[in-house]
């Protein structure tokens, strides 16, 4: 049982980046590609710059149960969004790993609109790591982020996670430093095609690659590509009333199947959510 439990934290140490990989099950079925497009309460994660796209509170919940199927390597989120007069707000938390080993972060964000056109958001990251028997240790750093849209139908944005390079103890870069930028397109109003190229400092750049088709009225359909690693993804989304529902699965090329799952609560959004900030920003 000792060597077994030595085997995973090996592994959760080598997958630690997994936990600060961008959360929200639609995130996750394009790839991740949505930089340009982050427009839900997880922008918070991914590029706070989205959250003022929002007029509307939201609250949601993001879980994945096993990893590489692991249940050592569960993580979880829980996000809140409040807009108000001078901006966008939010705070939200993550959970990853087991007894032995444990992730735990806390962040705070905001986000500006300026003229509906240019977005944006900075977050305040305190995130913690224990080691049964060797102690634990916490690094505070920053993540900001810009959108802005081109014309209507077409967005560019970034974001930049951990721009002061903080990390735990004496090791330099155990939380990593990721740019990521890209653009996405609404080739007609119910189809999005996304590209965003992501760059952490120590690894070769990844390129990803999503689409998003809402098809019908209560139903989005998502498909997602990157490389370095290879990676596959796919997934759904069911929307009804306040309630978002999403699913996601990807494919590591080596390390086989994931699955995802999330939940939104919307409180204040008039239509679907395209429509509400198409609405909101005078967009026909």
């Amino acid at each position: 049982m000792k060597l077994l439990h030595t085997i995973i934290i090996i592994c959760l140490l080598t997958f630690s980046a997994y936990s600060q990989y961008n959360p929200g099950a639609k995130q996750i079925s394009l790839s991740n590609s949505d930089v340009a497009s982050s427009n839900d309460v997880f922008s918070l994660f991914n590029n706070p710059a989205g959250l003022s796209q929002m007029n509307w509170r939201e609250v949601g919940v993001y879980y994945s149960p096993a990893p590489f199927g692991l249940s050592e390597l569960a993580n979880g989120y829980v996000a809140y969004h409040e807009p108000t007069s001078i901006g966008s707000f939010a705070v939200g938390g993550m959970s990853y790993g087991f007894d032995l080993y444990r992730e735990s972060k806390f962040t705070l964000g905001y986000s500006y609109n300026y003229l509906n056109n240019f977005f944006a958001g900075v977050t305040v990251n305190y995130q913690t790591v224990s080691i049964q028997n060797y102690g634990s240790d916490g690094a505070l750093f920053f993540n900001i982020g810009g959108l802005a849209y081109i014309s209507n139908n077409f967005r560019l944005g970034f974001s930049i996670q951990n721009i002061n390079r903080a990390t735990f103890g004496n090791e330099d870069d155990q939380i990593p430093v990721i740019f990521n930028t890209g653009l996405s397109y609404d080739v007609v109003n119910d189809l999005t095609m996304n590209f965003a190229v992501e760059k952490d400092i120590k690894y070769k750049p990844s390129f990803q690659f999503g689409i998003n088709y809402d098809i019908i009225e209560y139903l989005s359909l998502r498909i997602g590509f990157s490389n370095e690693p290879s990676k596959y993804s796919a997934g759904l989304g069911i929307n009804y009333s306040m309630f978002s529902l999403d699913y996601a699965m990807f494919t590591h090329i080596d390390l086989g199947l994931t699955h995802q799952a999330g939940i939104i609560v919307s409180f204040g959004r008039e239509l679907d959510r395209s429509s509400t900030i198409r609405k909101y920003f005078g967009i026909e």
